[in-house]
C-alpha cells in the first residue's frame, strides 16, 4: 500500500513496485485519515508512506497502524533526513526509512526486505540510529507530549488553518467538543494561541 499526498508521487511509487513483478499496490491513500482507514481495511504487508501528508502526518500514521496491526510492514520514504525524524519514526514502529531521491531498485529492495521481516534503512538513517545507540542518554521526546490520540488529530486540523466549526465537522464532533480539544491542547503542549501552536509544530517537525 502507498500513502502519500502527491498523486504523481503516489503513481510515480505504484509504477515503479508493479512493474517490478515482486509486488501489487492493494491500496492508495492521500491523506494520513484515509492512510490508517484503509491499512486496517487491506491490511498490506508492506505500507510506503511519506511523513508530510494532510490530517495525520506520517509520524502518526505510522504509530496508529502499527498499534492497530503490527504485523505490517512500515517504510517511511520521505525527503526528510534529519535526526529528529528518524529516531521519532523508528520509535513509532517505522520497519525502514529512505529518502525519495532513492533508485527504483533501491526501493524494491527495502520493500522486499522489510516484507521478509529485516529492516532497512539509508545510509544517513542507519548512521543517525548507530549515533543513538551509542548515546542513549539523548534519547528524545514524543514531539506531541502526552496529546491523545484524537488531540493530535485536533492538532493537525487546527495546525492546517482549520477553525473549531470546522474541526467539528470534519471530526464528526460537535463545537463544543472540538472547542475543549484544542484547549487541553494549548495547556499540555504550553502555547497560548493558534500561532504559537503552528510555531511549536513547525519546531518539532509536525507541519504537515
Amino acid at each position: 500500500m502507498v500513502a502519500d499526498d502527491h498523486r504523481v508521487v503516489r503513481d510515480g511509487l505504484v509504477s515503479i513496485l508493479e512493474s517490478s513483478g515482486d509486488a501489487t499496490v492493494v491500496g492508495q491513500a492521500g491523506d494520513g485519515q484515509e492512510a490508517v482507514a484503509l491499512a486496517a481495511k487491506v491490511r498490506p504487508d508492506v505500507l510506503v508512506v511519506d511523513i508530510s501528508m494532510p490530517k495525520l502526518n506520517g509520524m502518526e500514521v505510522v504509530r496508529r497502524v502499527k498499534a492497530e496491526n503490527s504485523k505490517i510492514g512500515i517504510l517511511v520514504l520521505t525527503m526528510h533526513d534529519e535526526e529528529e525524524y528518524v529516531i521519532h519514526l523508528v520509535k513509532a514502529g517505522a520497519d525502514g526509512y529512505l529518502l525519495k531521491d532513492t533508485a527504483g531498485a533501491d526501493l524494491i529492495a527495502a520493500v522486499k526486505s522489510i516484507h521478509s521481516g529485516r529492516g532497512h534503512f539509508s545510509p544517513q538513517a542507519a548512521q543517525i540510529l548507530a549515533d543513538q545507540y551509542r548515546r542513549p542518554a539523548s534519547v528524545n521526546e514524543d514531539p506531541y507530549g502526552s496529546l491523545t490520540p484524537r488531540e493530535r488529530e485536533v492538532f493537525h486540523l487546527i495546525v492546517e488553518g482549520l477553525t473549531t466549526k470546522e474541526v467539528a465537522r470534519d471530526l464528526g464532533i460537535s463545537a463544543k467538543t472540538a472547542e475543549n480539544h484544542r484547549a487541553r491542547i494549548l495547556e499540555k503542549l504550553e502555547v497560548r494561541n493558534t500561532v504559537e501552536l503552528v510555531r511549536y509544530a513547525a519546531r518539532r517537525g509536525l507541519l504537515s
